[in-house]
């Protein structure tokens, strides 16, 4: 048994009290998100002070568990150590899934990866074993996948490094993606903060017909609210659909929350979810989940006039649903299939299919693949053959062992499908191409979450489109982008939409070998990092800020339109130095688009008037104690959870952030490191930032629920004062003040 029960027991022995108190702090009925959150409030219910206000009150939490995959984990262990703690205070794991190429197969990859990054994967199982974290080698599966088959249960609280973290909200767990210095809070025992969220209720109704599927759900969600429309807020799903979908089907919408900025989504529990925990071993989770039923969804006068409760109410009619095709270049472009072929041809989108891909932490469950498999067989069976690359990334090697025994595997490779690791591969930008050239315009769809330019494969030419495992592989027979298969024929016959099986008949088979146990007592190993390595790098404290630095402070870019993790830290092949800080600060800011020569990589170096690369402006500048900043427009930071993005930055000099809007994790890790993150008070300030402007800041002014100047000063000498605006409170200004987070959860150690 990898999963804690007696942890899992506690949460449950203490959640009906705690919801009835909060019914009476709150003096109403509650959601289900309030019930979760009440029961993991640091010090119970009666602690509030107050009923918290909805995006203003900051709380906090004591999260049951910690999950981290690789690519975050490296920075987030290192600065564990760095705190001088000896053990992690709540169960915690770590998960090798993105660091694993996508090239020529699972068992090619697997072996050059291992030596690519054998430094790496033994670093995180040293550091594992010592410090009491649970360790998934490579191969085991892509983290929230492994997280929904061992750990995710109903009305847990977890946090992950990883934005897609809310996967285990299938389960009904409220699961938050977080950086790496939050997860840090937590396995030191300390108290978690978040903004209280606010509620979007989205009300399922009926069942899913025909090719429709649970991925459609959250792609028609993901154009109503956009990406950034669910910011601040928790998802809550309830109506009589619910239960007609499978658990790992919710675990699908809720994986894509992130893709609408969701801070994370959660259902309500029911036997789909009690079906899932009994095949994947956890019968005594089903038991304990059972009893609580009724405080493991949402009163029944929230669901009755959801509108009193919910800040904003969304019906989805399951019964009516049709497939979507989300993209390009960003996942909230939804179109029905019924529209997609004109929108394809309206907007001169490449029509060729150059490669489908399904699988991903998103949509690899056992139902997915029989799904895929029912549509493969029709097609073969009627003398089609699949014109467009298929690629499969299962999610676990639990699934990818089960579907091996029941023969579909054996289907996937009759159309030439290459199975590549149980890894995030292509999904995480570790795909290696051969069937295009750079700058070649193409177009792929995929079963995976996220589309940005360059997000799958490096080429910022490729048009990626996100659809369910059913549609990417109907379309892999069409070949094209412009042929509507549930109503079209392909080569002269109809596809029979799909039929799948929640769960296997014959049970999962097991991974006996993933996982490795930390040491009962880790007090006496050792943990070396080589001083000259260029994949892990000791991490030195970030120094306190100074006032006069933030003075006369240069611009390095003002970024336009999507500013995503991708753009500020792109991933692919600088994955392998997100152990060492200063490595991966080559990175920086290189997909951003300078919004005075719309070119990327490309930035004013104010001392010498020549343009240079971002990293390499700020080296310049930071070498020269030049104090400088970032103007970026809205959302800024959407996407991945990477706390690079925020770490980077304040490595080579950053003092603060200062944007029409951020997404949440983005402005937390900011928080966290020691950049002050700052949002104009009037948007149309940030038009009147020119390329040769200096600025400055008194953060003497920085105070809770105050804000501050910026005093902008022309190349010409006129000068503009701009309002800005922080979301600061008083302990996350000693952590300004500290020069990080970390430094001071440090002191409090030494």
């Amino acid at each position: 048994m990898v999963f804690d029960l007696d942890m899992i027991r506690k949460v449950y022995d203490s959640m009906g009290a705690n919801v009835d108190k909060a019914r009476t702090k709150f003096g109403r009925p509650l959601t289900l998100a309030e019930k979760i959150l009440s029961n993991h409030l640091d010090g119970g219910v009666d602690a509030l002070a107050d009923i918290p206000k909805r995006r203003k009150s900051y709380i906090n939490f004591r999260p049951d568990r910690v999950a981290m995959q690789d690519a975050t984990a490296q920075m987030a262990l290192l600065q564990f150590m760095s705190a001088g703690i000896p053990r992690v205070a709540v169960p915690s794991t770590a998960h090798c899934d993105h660091l694993i190429r996508a090239e020529h197969g699972a068992g090619t990859d697997l072996e050059k990866s291992g030596e690519e990054n054998k430094e790496v994967f033994d670093f995180l199982a040293s550091v594992s074993k010592k410090y009491g974290v649970g360790f998934w080698k490579p191969n085991a599966g892509i983290i929230h996948q492994v997280v929904l088959e061992n750990y995710a249960f109903p009305g847990g609280m977890m946090i992950g490094t990883d934005s897609h973290t809310p996967n285990a909200g299938g389960l009904g767990m409220v699961a938050i993606g977080v950086g790496g210095a939050d997860a840090v809070d937590v396995m030191a025992g300390m108290p978690w903060e978040l903004q209280w969220p606010k509620l979007i209720g989205v009300k399922l109704t009926g069942s899913l017909k025909g090719w429709a599927s649970p991925k459609d759900v959250i792609l028609k969600l993901a154009g109503i609210l956009t990406v950034k429309g669910g910011t601040g807020a928790i998802v809550e799903y309830f109506g009589d659909g619910c239960a007609n979908l499978s658990a790992t089907g919710k675990g699908t919408i809720c994986n894509m929350g992130a893709e609408i900025g969701a801070t994370t989504s959660v259902f309500p529990y029911d036997e789909s979810m009690g079906r899932y925990l009994d095949a994947t071993g956890r019968a005594d989770v089903t038991t304990l989940a059972a009893a609580n039923a009724a405080n493991l969804r949402a009163d029944a006068e929230v669901e009755a006039n959801p509108a009193d409760f919910y800040d904003e109410v969304i019906h989805i009619d399951l019964d009516t649903l049709e497939p979507h095709i989300n993209g390009p270049f960003t996942p909230d472009r939804a179109h029905t299939i019924s529209e997609f072929a004109q929108a394809v041809k309206d907007n001169d989108w490449p029509e060729e299919m150059k490669a489908a891909l399904i699988g991903s932490c998103t949509n690899s469950s056992y139902e997915d693949m029989t799904r895929a498999a029912s549509i493969i067989r029709d097609a073969a069976d009627k003398g089609l053959k699949a014109k467009s690359e298929f690629i499969i990334n299962p999610g676990s090697e639990q699934v990818r062992a089960t579907i091996e025994r029941d023969g579909l595997l054996e289907v996937m490779d009759s159309v030439g499908a290459t199975v590549m690791a149980n890894a995030c591969g292509p999904c995480i930008g570790q795909w290696k191409r051969h069937d295009i050239n750079e700058g070649e315009k193409n177009s792929i769809v995929t079963s995976f979450n996220r589309n940005f330019a360059k997000r799958n494969d490096g080429n910022a030419s490729t048009h990626a489109f996100v659809a369910s495992p059913e549609t990417v592989t109907a379309l892999a027979f069409a070949g094209n982008l412009v042929t509507d298969f549930t109503k079209e024929e392909i080569n002269g016959v109809r596809l029979t939409p799909p039929k799948g099986e929640e769960l296997p008949s014959k049970g999962f088979v097991p991974d006996e070998e993933g996982y490795v146990a930390p040491a009962a007592d880790g007090s006496d190993l050792s943990v070396s990092i080589n001083p000259d390595s260029n994949r892990l790098q000791a991490l030195s404290p970030f120094k306190a800020p100074q006032a006069d630095s933030f003075t006369n402070m240069t611009l390095l870019v003002k970024a336009v339109g999507k500013c995503t993790t991708d753009h500020i830290s792109p991933a692919g092949p600088w994955l392998k130095f997100r152990g060492h800080l200063d490595n991966i600060s080559d990175n920086m800011y290189t997909g951003a688009i300078n919004a005075f020569n719309s070119m990327a990589n490309s930035v004013k170096n104010q001392l010498t008037g020549e343009y240079g690369t971002p990293p390499e402006v700020a080296r310049s500048y930071k070498a020269e104690n030049v104090g400088w900043i970032v103007v970026g427009d809205e959302n800024y930071g959407e996407g991945s959870s990477r706390e690079h993005a925020a770490m980077e930055p304040r490595h080579l000099g950053a003092k603060a952030i200062v944007v029409r809007s951020f997404a949440r994790i983005a402005e937390t890790n900011l928080k966290k490191q020691g950049v002050l993150p700052l949002t104009f008070a009037d948007a149309a300030d940030y038009d009147k930032i020119q390329e040769d402007d200096r600025f400055s800041l008194d953060i003497s002014q920085l105070a809770e629920g105050e804000s501050m100047t910026l005093t902008v000063t022309h190349a010409d000498g006129s000068e503009d004062s701009m309002l800005l605006n922080h979301s600061m409170n008083a302990a996350q200004i000693e952590w300004f003040k500290a020069g990080s987070a970390l430094n001071l959860i440090a002191a409090k150690q030494g």
